[in-house]
């Protein structure tokens, strides 16, 4: 009895009540139409009873509009306390559920209004009546009469028992409500594909900035460096490198705003859709950079379209981006090769710090967030590529990457 009373300390238990209450009221007219309903078809009094059942089948049916279960889980939310989720649009759910908690939230409800007002109006005023010499109990046709100290034992237990019966139905509701208010199975899995889904287009969004926007200023940084040293000697060159980083910067906060967008969950436009019919332009803009890039095509490029030509482009820019960073400044040296069966890339450049004379060399002081490699790798697992990279012969390092031409959609 006395664990009992112990969630009466909990706030938990008053709103419980409350909600229990508020079902039992918004039953009342469903009530009051059952009975209408029932003495329509028979006008003798004892067929009252008989709307019971036609009231638990008119609640039912009013549970079945899914505005009702939104109303239901916001409210299970204020006053029980409890963690309900809204439901899901377009998942498929078990509609007996909501009106199954609607018949026990208000049956429930019922009880802790006439049960429990019962018993508090009992507890309190039996040891009245009791001073007063006509304490009495009579329930259902039962009749007792209470002197001394009974009467004050009785009450006290019907407090109790109030307490008891307050505490029980708000802990049933918090234990039904998520049972069946909560998300269905298919709920559940709807709702985890959806999380899925917006993990793997924010991870996305992250290798087109770290791809984007890394390479950019790589580009520019060294592009300013050789603006700087060339600007009293050769102009002409110093302005090219100048256009070359606003042609290559302003690319750079095309995708920036569709990332940023795409994040807020705004409306961001078109996404900036490079491809490999972009690569002379990513490497003039390297070659503005001080760096000597030899690239070797071979094979029909155009036939290599959509997911295939994004994800290639993104794939040359990062190895370029690296070999530039640290690379030891000699020529780097880019394949892209289209088969029937698959898509060949590598990017190969020196290392060391032998080299001297060009931008490129200064790159080996880049600090580098360690995301290249590993995001490249992702990238090309998910596309079930081949993706190698590490020394290649004396003094060089090998990007290879092969894609299967099957991705071409």
């Amino acid at each position: 009895m006395i664990k009992g009373l112990r969630p009466l300390l909990r706030g938990s238990t008053y709103t419980g009540v409350l909600f229990a209450v508020v079902g039992a009221l918004a039953g009342l007219p469903v009530a009051m139409l059952a009975l209408g309903l029932t003495l329509g078809l028979d006008g003798r009094p004892e067929a009252a009873w008989a709307a019971l059942p036609v009231w638990v089948v008119l609640l039912g049916v009013a549970g079945l509009p899914r505005v009702v279960r939104r109303v239901l889980a916001a409210g299970a939310r204020r006053l029980l306390g409890v963690a309900v989720p809204d439901p899901v649009k377009g998942a498929a759910t078990e509609r007996w559920r909501t009106p199954a908690f609607v018949v026990v939230h208000v049956l429930l409800g019922w009880l802790v209004l006439v049960g429990g007002s019962t018993l508090l109006a009992m507890g309190v005023t039996l040891p009245g009546r009791w001073a007063a010499g006509e304490a009495r109990v009579s329930l259902f046709g039962w009749a007792a009469e209470l002197t001394g100290i009974w009467a004050w034992i009785v009450g006290v237990l019907c407090l109790l028992l109030a307490a008891t019966l307050f505490a029980v139905v708000s802990g049933a509701l918090r234990w039904l409500a998520p049972r069946l208010l909560g998300p269905s199975p298919a709920e559940r899995l709807a709702m985890a594909a959806e999380r899925e889904r917006l993990l793997a287009e924010r991870n996305r969004l992250a290798h087109e900035l770290h791809d984007s926007i890394g390479h950019t200023l790589t580009a520019a940084t060294i592009q300013a460096a050789v603006a700087g040293e060339v600007l009293a000697a050769d102009p002409a060159a110093a302005r090219a490198a100048m256009r070359s980083i606003e042609e290559s910067t302003r690319a750079a906060l095309e995708d920036l705003d569709y990332v940023l967008g795409a994040l807020r969950e705004e409306q961001s436009g078109t996404a900036p859709t490079r491809t490999l019919a972009d690569l002379p332009e990513l490497v003039d803009r390297l070659r503005h950079a001080g760096a000597v890039v030899v690239p070797r095509t071979s094979g029909d490029l155009a036939q290599v379209q959509g997911t295939l030509s994004r994800a290639a482009y993104r794939i040359v820019q990062e190895g370029l981006t690296n070999a530039l960073r640290h690379g030891a400044g000699g020529p780097i040296e880019l394949r892209v090769a289209a088969g029937p069966e698959e898509l060949e890339l590598s990017v190969v450049n020196g290392v060391g710090g032998g080299a001297a004379g060009s931008a490129g060399s200064e790159a080996g002081g880049f600090p580098t967030s360690g995301h290249g490699l590993p995001g490249l790798a992702e990238r090309v697992r998910l596309l079930h590529g081949e993706f190698e990279a590490g020394p290649y012969g004396e003094g060089q390092w090998r990007l290879a990457v092969r894609l299967p031409m099957r991705w071409t959609a």
